[in-house]
Order: C-alpha cells, then structure tokens, then sequence
C-alpha cells in the first residue's frame, strides 16, 4: 500500500454521526473481491440526493473525509474501506470510530484520525469554506491555514505501518529472513515433517 506522511487538500465536509458500513458501501456491491471501482458506490443512497458533498464539484478529489462520531459502525465489510480509498480519500477525520472499520482502515492505508467535536465542527467550518486542510502524520497534527492546530494521537504501531506503507503482507516479508532461517532449522531438526517436500530459501 501506498505510505502517508503527508495528506494535503480540501477535505469533504460530511459530518454524520453514526454512518454504517452500508451507507459507506451498499450489499449489492460486495459481490466483487476487487478494490477498485469501489468508489462508484460509494456512499450511494446519500449520492441519491441532489446537491450531496461526494458529487460537489468544489470537493472533486478531496483526499480528506470530515465524518461524524461512531463512522464506519455496522458490519465488518473491509469493502468500507475500499470504496473510501477508490474515492481518493486518505484520511477520514472524526470525534470516534468503530473499531473494525478503524482496523481495516490503517491496513488499507487510510489514517483515521480521532479529534474531539469542538475540533471537528472547526474543520467542517473550514471545509466548508473551500480552504485546505494539512494533515502531517509524521507531528500528528492537523492544520489550517487559520492558524488552527489540533494534535491527535495514534497508537504507534499504526503509526509505522501508515507511515512505512506496510500491510499485513508487508509485514509478514520484512520477518522473510528470519521465517526461511526457522524454516530450514526445523525442516533439519524434524526431517519426517517435510519428506518429499523441499523448502525454498
């Protein structure tokens, strides 16, 4: 996955509260294992209505999402978060998650980021005002060009794996060396384990 250090841009300002999985991304478009062309249905009974923030011109490739508390509740559908990365968004901003969705977001390679709602409707203010917004994860800020400056925390694991670009594959290969070295020992150690099998190093 792509690394993030730095999201820059106008933020998307959404603001509801309690937005489930299925209004993130419909059933009906879990039938694909893809992860692209995801964002077609994204947020899909709320594009439904004229004038909604996805379809404004003025927020066209916005790489930030202003969300409401408990985003993402519902069910587990990694597909939530697909369809949030095809969009274009790179980090979602609000007062709370639900903790699957906020799971799924970081090993897709999007920053959920927890800010109190005075913060939030701050940002929304400023979103709304067509001004851009900078998140910097690496100081785990976020600013405006108002002079506005809000810290958040994230747990430091995330962190590196946000900041790195490394997912659970990702991951998994930065232990290749010490995994075949194992390997080898205990295919040596245990010989009846892997006869007529060869490991690869």
């Amino acid at each position: 996955m792509e690394p993030i250090e730095r999201v820059s841009g106008r933020a998307i300002p959404f603001g509801a509260k309690n937005v489930d999985t299925d209004i993130i991304i419909p059933a009906k478009w879990l039938k694909t294992i893809s992860r692209e062309g995801l964002g077609e249905g994204a947020f899909e009974s709320i594009r439904e209505t004229q004038g909604n923030v996805f379809d404004d011109p003025a927020y066209s490739g916005a790489p930030i999402l202003i969300a409401g508390d408990n985003f993402g509740c519902g069910s587990s559908r990694e597909h939530a978060a697909w369809a949030i990365l095809d969009l274009g968004i790179r980090a979602v901003i609000a007062p709370s998650y639900s903790d699957i969705f906020s799971g799924n977001a970081v090993k897709n390679g999007i920053l959920p980021i927890v800010l109190p709602q005075e913060a939030i409707d701050r940002l929304m203010e400023v979103a709304q005002a067509g001004e851009p917004i900078d998140v910097d994860l690496d100081t785990q800020t976020v600013t405006t060009p108002f002079q506005d400056r809000f810290t958040f925390d994230i747990d430091p694991f995330r962190k590196h794996c946000l900041l790195h670009g490394l997912d659970e594959v990702a991951l998994t290969l930065e232990r290749k060396t010490a995994i075949t070295s194992y390997e080898s020992q205990r295919a040596s150690a245990q010989s009846w384990l892997t006869k007529g099998t060869e490991i690869n190093a």
